[in-house]
């Protein structure tokens, strides 16, 4: 993994935010619920991209439209490509980026991210707003976890042997940045989904 503290300056942050809040009119926060009982999530999400991942009593999926409002994903900025190009080194661009809003008590349980057909692209996450506790672990749920607090303008990349490593988001912690209008945290994460290499740029 790589983690890349501080990485965007609060110019660079705010006009990610600006970014988002257009992709957002365009594509509405949802809430997802489990798959098969249906609970929602405590997470607000939406997505930008050729394909966004969805979660619903069906299943975890990708597809090409939004749940709510049936049209196609807004494209990702070109802001977010560049800083996958610069970061990543990947030949292949992010065909997925998700939008998550953590209100001040939102959380995410312990997960790997392995909805993807392509697990050599990495898997990079950009955090804005309030710090949150990340936690990381290994190929196993069972496997010991180091925590980390995640601050506005920082990057963290899972790839290689992390790839597929149990992580999640323990708590926010409200009132810890002044960069969003609310308290809160919006994780963006990019993912590559397929191994398609004619969807290139």
């Amino acid at each position: 993994m790589q983690y890349l503290s501080g990485y965007l300056d609060e110019a660079a942050q705010q006009a990610l935010v600006v970014e988002i809040r257009a992709l957002v009119a365009k594509a509405p926060l949802f809430t997802p619920t489990m798959p098969r009982w249906g609970r929602p999530f405590s997470v607000r999400m939406s997505n930008c991209g050729p394909l966004g991942w969805v979660s619903d009593k069906s299943g975890y999926r990708y597809q090409a439209t939004h749940p709510v409002t049936a049209e196609p994903w807004p494209p990702i900025p070109q802001s977010l490509l560049d800083l996958w190009d610069v970061t990543t080194g990947y030949p292949l661009p992010p065909e997925a980026c998700l939008i998550n809003y953590y209100h001040p008590d939102a959380k995410m349980g312990l997960h790997v991210d392995n909805d993807e057909e392509d697990f050599d692209a990495p898997i990079l996450s950009v955090s804005l707003g309030d710090d949150a506790r990340f936690r990381l672990g290994g190929r196993e749920r069972k496997d010991s976890t180091e925590s980390y607090i995640l601050r506005s303008g920082d990057i963290f990349i899972l790839d290689e042997e992390d790839r597929l490593a149990y992580h999640g988001i323990d708590r926010i912690y409200p009132g810890t940045s002044m960069l969003l209008k609310e308290a809160g945290r919006i994780n963006l994460t990019m993912r590559r989904v397929t191994r398609d290499c004619a969807k290139g740029r």
